[in-house]
């Protein structure tokens, strides 16, 4: 099912792509920084460091305004310590968001819009002991980001730099409502750049 909702992702995103004006393709790598927000506040999580790469495409809209859709692999997660042992959470999706983009004329863009992840992979590791859990966690996560970036024009090179808040908990917990919170900073490249 999670194979052809990416599928079905990736032919909006290719079709959408052929049927505008002013289309790019390209590819995107950097660095995530997550961290898990609990209800109830008793866990001390602190923030992972992980990686995301992906495709993305930039759609003009008009001069000022472009669509810029991207499918995503993104290591998230959280850690934390029980007594001397440090637990890390691993939480592998695949995140698909819409950004609509404000593009000034200096190559500088505000971006925001809704993301849809979902979840390929889920392990809690203490030590040297990994265990499965994805089956405790919800495979879709739904949520917003938001950011600036920058491309330069000339080369099609550029940087991002996005804050994404997650709005439906991720766990199956009723007591406790657990969400994806994250930076993001990497860097992309566009195929020929206009």
């Amino acid at each position: 099912m999670k194979f052809y909702v990416i599928l079905t992702a990736a032919s909006i995103l290719v079709t959408g792509s052929l049927n505008a004006q002013h289309v790019n393709l390209g590819v995107k790598a950097g660095l995530n920084v997550y961290t898990i927000n609990n209800s109830n506040n008793d866990a001390a999580y602190k923030s992972k460091a992980g990686f995301n790469m992906g495709l993305i495409g930039h759609i003009h809209l008009d001069k000022q305004l472009a669509l810029q859709p991207e499918i995503v692999y993104s290591g998230q997660g959280t850690k934390y310590n029980t007594g001397n042992v440090e637990t890390k959470l691993n939480l592998n999706y695949i995140n698909v968001p819409v950004l609509l983009q404000y593009m000034f004329d200096n190559g500088f863009r505000l971006q925001a819009g809704p993301q849809v992840g979902f979840l390929i992979s889920a392990k809690s590791k203490a030590g040297a002991v990994s265990t499965d859990i994805k089956n405790n966690l919800r495979t879709i996560d739904f949520g917003i980001g938001a950011g600036v970036g920058y491309v330069h024009p000339e080369s099609g090179f550029g940087v991002d730099a996005r804050y994404n808040l997650g709005l439906s908990k991720i766990n199956d917990n009723n007591s406790v409502k657990s969400y994806n919170r994250g930076f993001q900073l990497g860097v992309f490249y566009l195929f020929k750049n206009k």
